[in-house]
């Protein structure tokens, strides 16, 4: 999520489009999230998730166990959706584990500062107690790499179009 997409307003009444570090910005700062799976069946699984933005990537928890854990091991395509700081976001993309120790120290930090839930790393996966949401563990991570995003004004603010964001 880090790269710059290409944006476009949905609709052209003369308010901005958002840019897409404004979205990542209001991402970071939400605290519940609804993740979309899909099983292996093609129906819809949605659930809500505690997630954190490391180096303005989408990470969240999940136990491999739970529905969403085997969704998407079976298929890592998912939505990642959330109201924060006057946008609804809804981020389209691919649940990949993360094993990358730095990255998961960061995502450690960042849930024990926004969630006060402290992990400890082993073999890739986060060991903990149960997470609201995730299960009883061990928890693998995922970073979401997103393929379109969209965002909508909320509440109140500076009014702006809604916004399709495209990746890669």
């Amino acid at each position: 999520m880090t790269e710059e997409p290409q944006s476009n307003s949905m609709v052209s009444d003369g308010s901005p489009a958002r840019a897409w570090a404004e979205a990542v910005a209001a991402l970071a700062a939400a605290d519940t999230y609804w993740l979309s799976t899909v099983r292996a069946d093609g129906r819809p699984h949605v659930v809500p998730i505690l997630g954190v933005v490391v180096d303005g990537a989408f990470h969240f928890a999940a136990w491999p166990g739970s529905v969403a854990g085997r969704n998407l091991a079976a298929n890592p395509r998912c939505v990642v959706a959330v109201n924060a700081d006057g946008i609804d976001l809804a981020v389209e993309g691919r649940a990949v584990p993360v094993r990358d120790e730095p990255v998961l120290q960061a995502a450690a930090a960042r849930y024990l500062d926004q969630y006060d839930w402290p992990v400890e790393i082993r073999d890739g996966v986060f060991h903990a107690d149960g997470a609201p949401t995730a299960g009883p563990g061990p928890f693998d991570v995922y970073a979401l790499t997103p393929s379109k995003g969209f965002g909508y004004g909320s509440g109140e603010g500076e009014p702006y179009n809604p916004t399709r964001w495209r990746f890669g």
